[in-house]
Order: C-alpha cells, then structure tokens, then sequence
C-alpha cells in the first residue's frame, strides 16, 4: 500500500465524529439572527449605557433557568438588580450571585473557579462599569483559560461590557443599541417598563440585525 495512502486512511479511521453545536435559545426574535447563545463558548454583548445588554444577559438566563439549569451571575461593580432579573423572566433559586465589589480581578479569578468547577447553564461575566483602562489591562490568556475550561460543555460563557474584549476567543459577538425606552403611567409619574432595542452581530461578521423589546 502507498504510505501516503495508508497515513491518510489511518488518519480518517480515528477522527472524531463532527458534533453539531447547541445553543441556548432566548425565545426572542434574536434567535432567528444568532440560532441562541453557543454552547462551549465564550459570547460577548456590548454597548453604550442603557442599550439593552444586561437585560440581555437576564433574558439568556432565564431561558437556561426555565430548563432547570444553574447559573451564575459574576458581578465586577455589585450592578446586579434581583427584580429586574425576576421581571426578566430569571428564576432566583437556580441562580449564584457573586459580588466582587469593584474589583476586576476577584470577578475573573470567580469566573475562573466557576468554568473549572463545571455544572453551569450560564456564566455571566458582568464588566459593564469597570474602567476602560482596567478593562484593557486583562491579560488575553484570561480569555483563551476561559475558551478552554468550557469548550465540549454545554456552559455558556456570557461577557457583559461596553466594547469587546475576548474578541478571537470569542465565538460570537453582539453589539447592542438603544432605539427608545418604554414608559407607562400619567406624566410626572410614570415607571420605566422596558427597552426597544437594537442587537446586530459583529461576530460572524453579517450585516444582520433584529429589533427586540426587553423588560428592565
């Protein structure tokens, strides 16, 4: 037999078999542009202030919730709000929340600890209010640690900021936009009830985008 021949057929005989990737669907219209948020990856979801990312990040979790899954909320600047979280749709009871008090570095090492120890739906790395400057300070090896901890689980790892970070060890990138907020009640005393917002993905690069109504 060719030697060539023979390194080929032994190389196809022992390939792994293609596994075709899950997502974790919101149950949104979001969905027909993303297919959900990738399992075994790291997803990003940017923006300015106010444009929808964190009540993003609540929507994914309360779909891995309502599939009785644990999650885990790690917070760099204690923003997380428990009932928006709930008028979210998020089941409190499957959800840890770690509060890192302003530290970046206690909220990657947390991240860390929760993507080795395994058994999460969702992980979400919430850096929205943490400086620019410490922001950019992260090391990338952060980013390739935590691609490799979760990569052929079915965790997804969710990074919540206003521009993105993980970038090539990220599998999908979102950049979020707000059109207009939603208010109720009488003038001088009316509630903020949601967002219009816009989500288009940066990562597969397309110039789609969809138009989403997200409670707050």
């Amino acid at each position: 037999m060719n030697p060539a021949a023979a390194l080929t057929t032994s190389t196809l005989k022992f390939r792994a078999p293609f596994k075709q990737p899950e997502f974790l669907e919101t149950g949104t219209p979001l969905d027909a542009l993303i297919q959900g948020f990738p399992r075994g990856a790291i997803s990003e979801i940017t923006g300015p202030d106010s444009s929808g990312r964190t009540a993003l990040a609540y929507t994914a979790i309360a779909a891995a919730t309502a599939k009785l899954e644990i999650c885990a909320y790690v917070d760099a600047t204690d923003s997380f709000d428990p009932c928006s979280a709930a008028a979210s749709g998020v089941t409190l009871d499957r959800l840890i929340w770690v509060r890192c008090g302003g530290k970046a570095d206690h909220a990657l090492k947390a991240a860390d600890n929760l993507l080795h120890a395994g058994g999460f739906g969702v992980v979400v790395l919430d850096l929205c209010h943490v400086s620019q400057r410490d922001c950019r300070r992260i090391p990338i090896s952060y980013w390739y640690r935590f691609r490799l901890a979760i990569e052929n689980t079915p965790s997804v790892l969710l990074l919540v900021e206003r521009e993105p970070m993980a970038k090539s060890c990220a599998a999908l990138i979102l950049e979020m936009k707000r059109n207009k907020a939603i208010w109720s009640g009488a003038p001088g005393f009316q509630l903020l009830r949601g967002l219009d917002v816009q989500a288009a993905r940066r990562k597969p690069v397309s110039n789609g985008a969809c138009g989403l109504r997200l409670a707050v």
